[in-house]
């Protein structure tokens, strides 16, 4: 008799702890468990979590090992080469494995002992269908409302019921809490059929003749009904009932229509419709431009040899038509293809032009996407067929399965960069990554290519192809300076407007062309500010001003969030000479409209674009023209095509230009590029009008001469001396704790260990940053630089050694370290 093999298992659990946690598999499931399954597991005395295997083995570890509560899968949700991704991640980025699982995986495929569920009230299933447990279940939160896992497990009187909970989720039965405080509703669509009885054509005929007589609406719904159902055409299919009142004239329709349905002639069920955007009308590739055609030669040339390209085009040359006919290429060969884009706003305008291509093959996924709707591309990509993803950084954590090309489109942009919670990862550089894993091509795009990018194409680790003139003979726009000091001195400036500008947009408006105004600052006014003492209104939790903002006349935190009224007296001497100092895009709005009372203008900025199809909405109304000028953040300097912009106006290029970073020459002329790029027609020269203070500044100067590689090789040659990438790594050390005493002493403690190791040049710090204090906690900044040829393995094992040692200290207890590496 065989020997009985017991076998462990290796999991991930969705916590912020260093080491993968081993559990029993019981001798029943032997062959069941397999990597990337997700199993519940008993962690600490009572608590359940889902977590996903990383390794299946036989080796049992030193300590007692628990036996997994239950597998949730019958097939893995989680790739290989997933797995291999997250180990990258939270080495590279300094974080443990489950922070990388917490980000990776939608909520919908993960469930904890604090999951509350709820009954889905659009669910039109058959119950009968169901098992005991999963109809007992079903029923009791009917009554109850909602119920946590614990609540379900008293119910059915058996501790692991996370295999029941999974079958009615498949069954979209029940929804997760966290979904109904978005209010999420599964999205459902009426379809129409003709009754059985009908399918007699004399019957069919009779009821004819009766409507003909008696109900003629009726009868021209019904008509409509037969001619989209294709009932004599040999291809009869359902009918969506607003596809069906859209053909009859939805004036009169739904009332007939509804009469037709209470008659038996019409039947009517609904269903859940797919979450996903798709569809699209098909349309075939389009021919290339001369230029295009050069540069996609040389992508695909540089392609032979090289694993990553960097295609550098000005603004308008046409980058997305390039990209069309690559991913083209690939899902000709069944592969898949990742397009990511920094903002979801931009995916707006290319949803709709990649689906013209490629049809039901593009999904999107994103952060504004319900976690119903993630999951549903999650394993709707698991499959491996041919599909163009279109999404932010998180759709980089999808499970491809034959993925062939990563577009990393305006790849310069700092919206790559995850900043909280951990993993506290760049997307460009982690898909670099990914394609790796899979030996896919990655390409790179950007007007304005970051710095770390252009070298590595100078150093031949990328390929490098530019396009350098604009698509369909468009002229790069006509860019004036206004020196706001001079304008001051004049009297010619108007509230924050200059004369010319305010001239250049009148003769946009009379021409019926549109206007982008920029100004990278939301609210209305930067502060509150007393005009006797200079008092200002500071956050209660965080050592920053309160940004001002009008329409909800509230002083807002753009740290915390935190809000309160605006005082009506000084907080310090009493005055009620309170004046708003400083100016933001809703400022700029309403100043607008007191001097174009008759124009549309409407702001992009994170407050009006909150909601989850708000970018939409903006967008689509720019470009059917319902707006004559969008005042904007940073939201509209990202890759947005417009064919009526003529004006482009740059109102406070100093704010970027003097920033205290050693990347702002580098924003600012990105910045100020890429806004300058919305402007120009086909057969109209685009206007850029930048206010500023520092007509003569270098980085303003190249941005007119259109230089970037005039502000790549002055910014290299200053990065070389200070130490900064793309010749070092940075990692960034940020200590918080509520008591600021003990906070400088862990600091100082930190800081001299690391400088131990490497040495005071490469260690900076500890000092406390801009903002010193956040939500009550004291910070204070370490700042690590490092060769970029040093052993980066090694790094890291003496950082982690020193970060242990800390913690293991229990006086520093109530200090906390947040790492950052390659922040940006």
């Amino acid at each position: 008799m065989a020997e009985r093999v017991t076998y462990f298992a290796d999991v991930i659990l969705p916590l912020a702890l260093p080491n993968l946690f081993t559990y029993r598999i019981p001798h029943a499931w032997n062959g069941q468990v397999e990597q990337g399954m997700r199993v519940v597991v008993q962690f600490g005395k009572s608590r359940l979590y889902s977590a996903v295997v990383h390794r299946v083995h036989e080796k049992a570890p030193t300590y007692t090992t628990k036996y997994i509560e239950a597998v949730l899968d019958p097939v893995p949700v989680v790739t290989n080469k997933q797995l291999q991704l997250w180990d990258w991640m939270a080495s590279y980025y300094l974080c443990a494995r489950g922070e990388v699982l917490l980000a990776a995986l939608p909520s919908g495929l993960r469930l904890s002992s604090e999951t509350r569920l709820l009954r889905n009230p659009d669910f039109t299933g058959d119950t009968s269908l169901f098992d005991d447990q999963a109809f007992m279940l079903f029923e009791a939160l009917d009554v109850r409302g909602t119920m946590s896992i614990e609540e379900v497990e008293q119910l059915l009187e058996k501790k692991t019921v996370y295999p029941v909970i999974r079958r009615l989720l498949d069954e979209q039965a029940l929804l997760i809490h966290e979904e109904l405080r978005e209010k999420f509703k599964p999205k459902i669509e009426t379809f129409v059929q003709l009754a059985s009885e009908y399918d007699d054509e004399e019957k069919l005929r009779s009821v004819f003749d009766k409507l003909e007589k008696k109900a003629y609406k009726q009868l021209e719904v019904l008509m409509a009904y037969i001619q989209l159902s294709g009932k004599y055409a040999g291809t009869t299919k359902d009918v969506n009932k607003k596809e069906l009142l859209r053909a009859a004239g939805e004036e009169s329709s739904p009332a007939a229509f509804a009469a037709l349905v209470k008659k038996n002639i019409l039947v009517t069920e609904e269903r859940i419709g797919s979450r996903l955007e798709l569809g699209g009308t098909y349309d075939p590739e389009k021919p290339l431009s001369p230029a295009q055609q050069v540069a996609f030669d040389a992508i695909e040339n540089a392609f032979e040899t090289k694993d990553a390209v960097l295609l550098h085009g000005v603004t308008s040359s046409g980058k997305t038509e390039v990209y069309i006919k690559l991913i083209a290429e690939k899902i000709r060969k069944k592969q898949q293809v990742l397009y990511l884009l920094p903002e979801i706003a931009l995916t707006t305008q290319i949803i709709t032009r990649l689906q013209k291509h490629f049809g039901e093959q593009v999904l999107v996924y994103h952060s504004k996407y319900n976690e119903n709707e993630r999951t549903e591309v999650w394993r709707k990509v698991m499959t491996g067929e041919p599909l163009v993803v279109l999404g932010a950084r998180s759709a980089l954590f999808l499970p491809f399965g034959e993925l062939g090309l990563v577009i990393i489109d305006e790849e310069h942009d700092t919206s790559y960069k995850q900043y909280d919670p951990a993993p506290r990862y760049n997307a460009r550089e982690t898909a670099l990554y990914l394609a790796h894993l899979h030996l896919a091509k990655t390409l790179l795009g950007s007007a304005t290519p970051s710095l770390e990018s252009y070298y590595n194409a100078q150093q031949d680790k990328f390929g490098l192809v530019t396009l350098t003139e604009r698509f369909g003979g468009i002229q790069l726009p006509e860019i004036t300076l206004v020196d706001v000091k001079d304008e001051q001195h004049k009297k010619r400036m108007k509230s924050y407007f200059s004369q010319v500008l305010l001239d250049h947009i009148t003769a946009a408006l009379e021409k019926k062309e549109q206007v982008i105004l920029f100004q990278n600052r939301r609210g209305f006014s930067q502060s509150i500010t007393c005009n006797d003492c200079a008092y200002i209104p500071h956050c209660i939790r965080c050592d920053v001003s309160m940004t001002y903002h009008k329409a909800a006349d509230q002083m807002r935190c753009h740290y915390c969030g935190y809000q309160a009224k605006p005082p009506v007296t000084c907080e310090a001497c009493g005055s009620t000479d309170l004046r708003t100092k400083g100016f933001g895009t809703e400022r700029i709005e309403e100043d607008l409209s007191i001097h174009f009372p008759a124009a549309k203008i409407m702001r992009m900025d994170l407050d009006t674009t909150r909601a989850k199809h708000a970018h939409r909405q903006l967008i689509t109304d720019f470009e059917e023209r319902n707006i004559d000028i969008l005042v904007g953040t940073q939201m509209v300097t990202k890759g947005l095509d417009f064919d009526h912009v003529a004006l482009v106006g740059i109102l406070n290029a100093d704010s970027m230009l003097h920033f205290p970073d050693f990347r702002a020459h580098e924003r600012s002329y990105q910045l100020m590029a890429q806004v300058a790029g919305r402007a120009g027609r086909r057969n109209t020269q685009g206007k850029v009008i930048i206010q500023t203070y520092s007509p003569t500044h270098e980085i303003v100067q190249q941005v007119v001469q259109n230089d970037y590689h005039g502000m790549y090789v002055a910014e290299l040659h200053k990065r070389k001396e200070t130490h900064y990438p793309p010749f070092y790594r940075l990692i960034h050390f940020t200590l918080k704790s509520k008591d600021q005493e003990l906070l400088h002493y862990a600091s100082k403690m930190f800081a001299d260990a690391l400088t131990a190791h490497f040495g005071s040049e490469r260690v900076l710090g500890p000092q406390p940053p801009a903002v010193s204090r956040v939500r009550d906690e004291y910070l204070d900044a370490i700042l690590f630089k490092i060769e970029r040829e040093a052993s980066a393995a090694k790094i890291r094992k003496v950082i982690e050694a020193e970060i242990i040692n800390f913690k293991a200290n229990s006086i520093l207890k109530k200090v906390r370290i947040v790492i950052d590496a390659d922040p940006v």
